[in-house]
């Protein structure tokens, strides 16, 4: 099984990069998982911000494979504690499909990738800055990952 997480937003702080460079590298070669990123619309004074979140959202569900499960991060998903999420990639992965992550930008996610959404999860009830959405993603799946595999790193 695959995972793509799917982010509005390019041009991270390098230590956003670094850190979810460090969680990618960790996962092994049945469960790669990658980053795809959409630029994010250009948001000014007199923004038209529910058009660019519709040509965001149209990026975003261009960008996810045919096939694909389409997971969104929303502040009004389920929240998921990391045995109930090893529980998930369990599920993902006897499901057959590969897995895309959503990670809206400043303003969430497009009406569109919320309708196109077979399960919303949430991080947290906080509202988190994107960029760090990021880490905090890779690494709770990483997590989970461990937790399905008796691999130490969910111990620590």
């Amino acid at each position: 099984m695959k995972i793509q997480i799917v982010a509005v937003g390019t041009k991270m702080p390098s230590w956003v990069s670094a850190g979810v460079d460090e969680f990618i590298r960790r996962f092994p070669s049945d469960m790669p998982v990658s980053i795809t990123e959409i630029p994010a619309g250009k948001r000014g004074k007199n923004a038209d911000i529910k058009r660019i979140l519709e040509k965001e959202g149209e990026q975003m569900l261009a960008a996810i494979p045919k096939g694909n499960r389409a997971v969104t991060l929303e502040v009004t998903g389920k929240p998921w504690d990391t045995p109930m999420l090893a529980k998930q990639l369990d599920n993902w992965k006897m499901d057959g499909r590969d897995v895309s992550l959503l990670i809206g930008g400043p303003e969430g996610l497009a009406p569109s990738c919320i309708a196109a959404s077979e399960q919303k999860w949430s991080l947290s009830a906080l509202t988190l800055p994107h960029p760090l959405v990021r880490i905090i993603l890779v690494e709770s799946v990483y997590r989970a990952w461990s937790v399905t595999q008796n691999h130490p790193y969910h111990r620590e």
